[in-house]
């Protein structure tokens, strides 16, 4: 039986990212106490409205991820809609591998859920009910 892993990533207020790994037995009950750790720390910053002002610091990784909480919070979204709209909102170029990947990143990390369609991939920025119900899924495997 494969090791169950969870990784978690929490970006605090001052830009510092914390990176938590639990291996072994995931249980519900220890997810639950790792999420209260992560709201200890301060938990993930909500989407800045005045977005164009702030995002010099960050990278394209974040500013991706901050746009697509922003304009696609609930719809199915291809790579190519997150790479139009980027380069509308940052006024600079992003190719569309660079976008592919760090929408794949973002699906390894439980942030996205991604489907495909014949050829064509679509993702979507999950919510934490999604994220809990995905979590239990696991837990009752």
């Amino acid at each position: 039986m494969p090791v169950k892993k969870m990784r978690v990533e929490v970006f605090d207020g001052g830009g510092n990212r914390y990176t938590i790994t639990f291996e072994g037995n995931v249980t519900r009950k220890k997810a639950l106490q790792l999420l209260d750790l992560i709201e200890l720390l301060g938990g993930t910053p909500s989407v800045n409205p005045n977005l164009e002002e702030s995002t010099s610091a960050y990278s394209k990784f974040n500013k991706l991820r901050s746009m697509l909480e922003k304009h696609f919070p609930i719809v199915w979204f291809s790579s190519g809609d997150a790479q139009l709209v980027y380069e509308q909102e940052f006024k600079e170029p992003i190719s569309l591998s660079t976008v592919s990947t760090y929408l794949s990143r973002m699906t390894d990390r439980g942030v996205l859920a991604k489907s495909r369609m014949s050829n064509q991939r679509r993702y979507r920025i999950l919510t934490r009910i999604s994220q809990n119900t995905l979590s239990s899924m696991r837990d009752n495997k």
